[in-house]
């Protein structure tokens, strides 16, 4: 029996303090039937919680921590640069270094602007393609997820879909309404709503790898069409990027498909497991952003130089290619073996995986998951039993059936091993 005393007392005094004792949702552990875990400290792919267990780590604070937990180099940086200062609230020389280093690897990114989140970026760059425009509405997909600004929060994914909330209190319902809602990777949900809607479209604004719905990867020719939809009605095509930015190649997942968005948001990586998000994309666009147009954004700590450098840093340990091969490898030998692993079993499951990014789904048929609805059909009381039980063996996996799982580059073949070995064990459990 795992033991988790220190995590429980810590969670009785976090509960009368946060909402719900966390301070974001997923991490309440509600969705695997558990009181969650407190960690205390990581070094490469392992955690470590109060209570001394010990886990290998699927999670990497939910996709950051693409090179492992306390990877000395990023470290290093963080450690130097705080020496000199942690915030000023003006320019540093470590914000251009990240700057450039971005916008050499995503050429559709010609300017950028650093923010503190994913969901800054994103309501950043829905307010710059409404300026842009001249438009309202904006277009997103079932299932996808943006962050928690108020547009974003309509059939939303990532916790709104774990807890399964359509919508969330406390949001105008003119706001509501001037989100159009399509299916994610049916292009002919988008031209219906074109059709109807399109002279009043600022935007579509798709995730080009779902990762909040669990992983779903995009059909042939669904991004394609994105493009040349948005294009014909003059409207902004946006990727959110802030899971896949340097996360599935060097760059966006745009440079793997070979598709150039109007703006691109980013987070999570580039900041080298510190808080960051950015948007950037075409200068007629950018050049709106104030201070040299009309559209306002501004942060106390964005481009704040401990980000920046921690940023930098991981960026110029991944400009080794290397790096990105051995994640392949690493995330195709662990498909594979799992993919054994549960047909030995006897089980229903599928493995979405893409590079390093993969879910489980848990079915109560075989079929493939490529859509909000199979998804929907995902039997996440399955994945709680299953979740808990694996836990015990030391895996640590994303505490919700419909969150991404991360592979780093600190993953060695025998963690792979030792993972599947608990795997096969803990199926074995079940089946008993």
């Amino acid at each position: 029996m795992l033991k988790m005393d220190k995590s429980q007392e810590l969670f009785a005094v976090a509960c009368g303090l946060m909402p719900g004792g966390v301070n974001s949702p997923v991490r309440a552990f509600k969705s695997v039937g558990m009181e969650p875990l407190f960690i205390e400290k990581a070094a490469g792919c392992r955690v470590y919680d109060v209570d001394q267990n010990e886990y290998i780590d699927y999670v990497g604070s939910w996709g950051p921590l693409i090179l492992g937990h306390s990877h000395p180099q990023v470290v290093e940086a963080i450690i130097k640069t705080a020496e000199k200062g942690t915030s000023f609230g003006a320019l540093c020389p470590e914000e251009i270094e990240l700057a450039a280093l971005i916008t050499a690897a995503i050429p559709s990114m010609e300017k950028i602007r650093m923010v503190n989140s994913g969901t800054e970026a994103a309501m950043s760059a829905i307010r710059l393609a409404r300026a842009y425009t001249g438009r309202d509405k904006i277009v997103k997909f079932a299932g996808c997820y943006h962050g928690h600004g108020d547009s974003f929060l309509v059939q939303a994914g990532s916790g709104m879909l774990t807890f399964g909330i359509p919508s969330s209190s406390g949001v105008p319902s003119g706001i509501a309404e001037d989100t159009l809602v399509a299916d994610y990777n049916d292009l002919l949900s988008v031209e219906r709503i074109f059709a109807e809607e399109g002279p009043d479209i600022a935007a579509v604004i798709v995730e080009p790898v779902a990762g909040n719905m669990g992983l779903v990867l995009p059909r042939r020719e669904f991004l394609a069409g994105l493009r040349k939809l948005t294009a014909d009605h003059g409207a902004v095509l946006i990727f959110d990027e802030v899971i896949t930015g340097f996360r599935t190649c060097y760059g966006g997942f745009q440079n793997f498909v070979d598709i150039s968005p109007d703006l691109t948001t980013l987070g999570k990586i580039i900041g080298g497991g510190l808080p960051v998000g950015a948007y950037g994309g075409k200068k007629e666009l950018m050049d709106m952003v104030a201070p040299l147009g009309t559209v306002y954004q501004a942060g106390t700590l964005s481009g704040n130089p401990l980000a920046m450098a921690a940023g930098a840093a991981t960026l110029k340990i991944l400009q080794n290619n290397d790096w990105y091969e051995r994640l392949e490898v690493a995330g195709y030998i662990l498909g594979a073996r799992l993919k054994k692993v549960f047909e030995d079993a006897d089980r229903y499951y599928t493995i979405n995986r893409f590079g390093s990014m993969f879910t489980i789904f848990f079915n109560e048929q075989d079929e493939t998951i490529e859509d909000y609805e199979a998804v929907r059909r995902s039997n996440d009381e399955e994945y709680g039993r299953f979740y808990r039980q694996l836990l015990e063996e030391g895996v640590y996996l994303p505490p919700s059936q419909f969150e991404v799982g991360f592979i780093s580059c600190a993953h060695e073949l025998e963690d792979i091993d030792r993972t599947v070995n608990a795997f096969a064990r803990t199926l074995e459990k079940l089946n008993q």
